[in-house]
C-alpha cells in the first residue's frame, strides 16, 4: 500500500463560522483573517494504491461552477486535482474508487465534470461511494445545509450507475478494505465517514470536517457550520482520547500548514505533538 497527498487548491472562509463561539480575538491569532474577515483553508484530498486498486478520498471543489460561485470561496493558490494526479504519474481514468467523506460542495465537488454541457462523472471507471443515511440527508436536505449541497455535484452520481453504499454496522465500524474502515460521525452533517487506515504498523484516520486543522484540537473550537455542535464536541472529546491512547495520526483535510500530527496530554488539554506530511509516516 501506498499513501499520497492530493492538493486540489486553497479557499477562503468565513473565520467566524469556522471557529464557532470562540472570540476573534482567540481565533486569528491561529489563521489570520483578512480585511473581510476570511481566513484560508487547503482542500487536501488523499489517494490510496493498494493492490490493484487506487481510493481517492474527496476531491475538492471542482471547476464546473461558475465566477459568481468561485468569487464567494477565493479560490487561491497553484494546486489542482488534475496537476496532483498528474505529478504522480496518474490519471483520472485509474481512480477505481472515490470515497466522498460527505457530500458538502468543498469535498465532492470534483466528483462531476461538464463535458459537452452535460454533467458526468470525472472518473469514469470508479465506483462512487457514500452510505445510505448520508445519501437521503444531503438529497432531501434541511432549509440550514441545503447551500452546501449542490444537486449538479451529487444527483449526476447517482445517475451514472457508479454510485455505491458503505454499509453502517450496528456497531463499529465499516470495513471497506482490509486496511481501510469508516468511522461514522453525526455532528457536522449526518453519518459522515472518516476513512481510518492501518499503514506501516500505524493508524492514520482522515478527519474530514470533525477535526479540519489542528486550530480545533481544543474541545470547545466547533464550527458553526456543524448542524449539531454538541454532538460534534462529544465525538471529538471522544476521538481525540482514543487518538491519544492509540497513538493515531490525524490527517488534516483543511489545514493550511499541517498536513499530519500526533498527539499529547498537555495541562490545557490534548494537543499537537508532532507534525509531518504524510510522505514522512
Amino acid at each position: 500500500m501506498k499513501l499520497y497527498t492530493i492538493n486540489t487548491g486553497n479557499f477562503k472562509l468565513d473565520g467566524g463560522a469556522m471557529f464557532g463561539v470562540v472570540p476573534k480575538v482567540i481565533w486569528n491569532k491561529l489563521n489570520p483573517a483578512d480585511e473581510n474577515n476570511l481566513c484560508p483553508w487547503a482542500m487536501r484530498c488523499m489517494l490510496i494504491e493498494d493492490d490493484n486498486k487506487l481510493i481517492l478520498i474527496d476531491n475538492g471543489v471542482g471547476d464546473k461552477q461558475d465566477e459568481k460561485f468561485f468569487g464567494h470561496y477565493h479560490l487561491h493558490g497553484n494546486d489542482s486535482l488534475e496537476k496532483s494526479l498528474k505529478q504522480l504519474g496518474f490519471h483520472h481514468t485509474d481512480i477505481t474508487d472515490v470515497v466522498l467523506t460527505h457530500l458538502h460542495f468543498d469535498h465532492c465537488g470534483g466528483s462531476i465534470t461538464r463535458k459537452d454541457n452535460k454533467l458526468v462523472p470525472a472518473f469514469p471507471k470508479a465506483h462512487y461511494w457514500s452510505n445510505e443515511r448520508h445519501w437521503q440527508w444531503a438529497t432531501e436536505p434541511n432549509d440550514r445545509e441545503k447551500a452546501s449541497f449542490l444537486k449538479e455535484n451529487i444527483l449526476p452520481i447517482k445517475e451514472s450507475g457508479q454510485l455505491q453504499m458503505v454499509r453502517i454496522p450496528p456497531t463499529g465500524n465499516a470495513y471497506f478494505t482490509d486496511s481501510i474502515s469508516m468511522r461514522y460521525v453525526h455532528g457536522h452533517t449526518d453519518a459522515m465517514m472518516l476513512p481510518q487506515i492501518t499503514y506501516k504498523g500505524k493508524t492514520i484516520v482522515f478527519m474530514a470536517d470533525l477535526i479540519p486543522a489542528v486550530a480545533h484540537l481544543p474541545i470547545p473550537y466547533v464550527m458553526a457550520y456543524d448542524m449539531f455542535p454538541l454532538t460534534s464536541l462529544l465525538e471529538k472529546k471522544s476521538f481525540l482520547q482514543e487518538a491519544l491512547e492509540k497513538d493515531y495520526i490525524l490527517f488534516f483535510e483543511h489545514d493550511p500548514l499541517y498536513e499530519c500530527c500526533t498527539l499529547q496530554q498537555t495541562e490545557r488539554g490534548i494537543r499537537m505533538k508532532e507534525s509531518f506530511k504524510l510522505s514522512d509516516v
